[in-house]
């Protein structure tokens, strides 16, 4: 069996769903190859730098065998590529073939990625569909302007006609407002403020 259809095989197969399902910055079709993929990629979805990204889109080959790495990254001002980290790992060529291409290449590794800001970026990402009402929108930014900053519970009560979780999650992945997502879970004490543009 080659390289191309032992390490992309999940992709193919309609059974293996990972959650959560919505993206907020992939480009093109959605195809995680495992768990560990599709953690990478909720951490995409909330990295400011990160303007893009898509799903095993740069197939790479040694002239005999293809690989596709999990992930295209694009920043403001440079591309790279990013691979989870498997038991399998990747063929020790594809890091030449990914330079070669003009990216650099990064491992991440299970134990690498960070558990509190992996579980805020899903709990997140359960509202990448929603929007919040431009009404809604314009109190939040108003009251973050007067305020400098809210703490979630009190963002959560200028909401009026979107539900509140939702509104704040979707002007979150939208990058108008920001919160500390390293250190705790997301709770009514954590601060809310404004993206500076």
């Amino acid at each position: 069996m080659s390289i191309s259809s032992s390490r992309t095989g999940a992709q193919h197969n309609p059974i293996q769903i990972f959650y959560p399902l919505s993206t907020v910055r992939c480009v093109g079709p959605v195809l995680f190859r495992d768990q560990l993929a599709r953690d990478i990629g909720c951490l995409l979805d909330i990295d400011d730098d990160v303007v893009a990204w898509s799903c095993q889109s740069l197939p790479v080959s040694d002239g005999q065998n293809t690989y596709r790495p999990d992930f295209v990254v694009k920043r403001a001002d440079v591309s790279f590529v990013i691979d989870g980290l498997r038991d399998d790992p990747p063929p020790p060529w594809v890091r030449d073939k990914v330079r070669d291409a003009g990216h650099a290449y990064e491992l991440i590794e299970r134990d690498a990625v960070p558990y509190v800001r992996l579980k805020n970026a899903k709990d997140l990402l359960r509202y990448a569909r929603h929007e919040a009402a431009l009404s809604d929108r314009i109190r939040l930014l108003a009251a973050l302007d007067e305020d400098s900053s809210l703490t979630v519970a009190e963002a959560l009560m200028v909401f009026r006609e979107t539900k509140p979780v939702a509104g704040l999650a979707s002007l979150f992945l939208q990058r108008f407002i920001t919160m500390d997502l390293d250190d705790r879970f997301i709770g009514p004490e954590t601060i809310v403020r404004r993206k500076s543009r």
